[in-house]
């Protein structure tokens, strides 16, 4: 499997074979199936990508706290739009970080899109931190694809000789 394809950097398989294929991950392709191909600079690339991109949303996130206090609203309004972020940001760091090990509900998920949305910066984080370990999403993917390779394996299996001239035991 070392043999990659040009088009999409899938492994290539050979011809008349119908094996399962890794999906591929954002950033990281199907490189993370043999660590290859700039495994390593892309998830350092990755990991200081999505570092730089909390911080610069923590310090758009403070104009808009210094724009909320100069407009005066009073301090009721003002706690309530840090908790709404802080408890967004917490939920969405928790439902990103779940859904690098586990395929989250599609209707769950489309229902905490606005939730998401707005904790941005814990999906961010959340990014980060899963990057340090391995690509984001790998855990799963390897999963799921050796679950595959194995299924095809099994089934594809020739058995040796004809079962029905097979002596039977007394």
């Amino acid at each position: 499997m070392s043999e990659k394809s040009e088009k999409n950097g899938t492994p290539a398989t050979p011809a008349g074979s119908s094996g399962p294929r890794p999906e591929p991950l954002r950033f990281f392709g199907t490189t993370w199936v043999d660590h290859d191909h700039g495994y390593t600079a892309r998830r350092i690339g990755v990991s200081a990508g999505s570092l730089l991109a909390a911080a610069v949303s923590c310090l758009v996130l403070r104009f808009a706290y210094e724009g909320i206090a100069i407009a005066g609203p009073g301090s009721f309004v003002t706690v309530l739009v840090v908790a709404m972020f802080a408890i967004c940001s917490a939920l969405a760091f928790r439902h990103t970080w779940e859904a690098f090990t586990k395929r989250p509900d599609p209707d769950r998920h489309a229902s905490l899109r606005g939730l998401l949305t707005i904790g941005f910066v814990g999906s961010l984080l959340a990014y980060f931190f899963r990057s340090l370990i391995e690509a984001p999403g790998e855990k799963l993917h390897r999963e799921e694809y050796e679950t595959a390779r194995k299924q095809h394996e099994s089934r594809t299996t020739r058995r040796t000789g004809n079962p029905s001239k097979k002596r039977r035991r007394n």
